[in-house]
């Protein structure tokens, strides 16, 4: 069955816990030829899909934000640029030789089959494996919501629908971030529980001992 056929099952299935870690970005990064880490950073900073990244233009870009038709769903998309992602699209705008903002070393534009094998090559020089360009995507959406994003900004950035993002976190992502918990419970001890008097009452009986049985 052609998972395609029904979106709403898009993120089920084998792909539910393939998340890129820190780690694995990291070496990715430094393994990677240049042709390769520009796409790769867009996909991370964007969350969006490797053939909406590969024919991006520069005419798409204005310095601090890209504009794209998002070719599966036809949704218009205004995405700020972050300013990591900002230094390596300047950089390259530098030295560009064609029109679309990734390109391969020889200044071509990338294809399809040519992007997966150049970046297959690179995942098994950073010795990568278990995950996939298309999982970007997802692990964009965890990160987004690490840092604190709402369900509505992450969606904004990402082009899902507010329905999808919240599937794709409830289900699939989030709750198996141990990051996620701990996030929580600083947050948490931060606010404190409760009213000021039951603050009180919990720090009080703290300090009196427990019950004896």
């Amino acid at each position: 069955m052609n998972p395609c056929e029904k979106p709403g099952r898009l993120y089920a299935g084998s792909r539910a816990d393939s998340i890129w870690t820190e780690a694995q970005i990291a070496a990715f990064l430094a393994a990677a030829p240049r042709p390769v880490r520009l796409p790769f950073l867009l996909a991370i900073w964007t969350g969006q899909r490797q053939a909406d990244i590969l024919q991006l233009t520069w005419t798409a870009y204005d310095g601090r934000a890209i504009r794209l038709r998002q070719s599966k769903t036809g949704r218009h998309m205004l995405i700020p640029v972050a300013q990591p992602l900002r230094e390596a699209m300047e950089e390259a705008r530098a030295r560009r030789k064609t029109l679309t903002i990734c390109e391969t070393s020889r200044g071509q534009p990338w294809t399809s089959d040519g992007f997966k094998t150049s970046f297959g090559k690179a995942q098994a020089s950073a010795g990568i494996e278990g995950v996939t360009f298309h999982d970007l995507r997802g692990t964009a959406v965890t990160f987004l919501a690490l840092a604190g994003c709402s369900v509505p900004e992450i969606a904004a950035l990402t082009g899902h629908s507010l329905k999808d993002a919240e599937g794709i976190l409830s289900k699939h992502y989030l709750g198996r971030d141990r990051r996620l918990g701990e996030s929580a419970v600083a947050k948490l001890e931060k606010h404190g529980v409760g009213t000021p008097a039951v603050k009180r009452a919990v720090k009080r009986r703290g300090t009196e001992g427990g019950d004896s049985v």
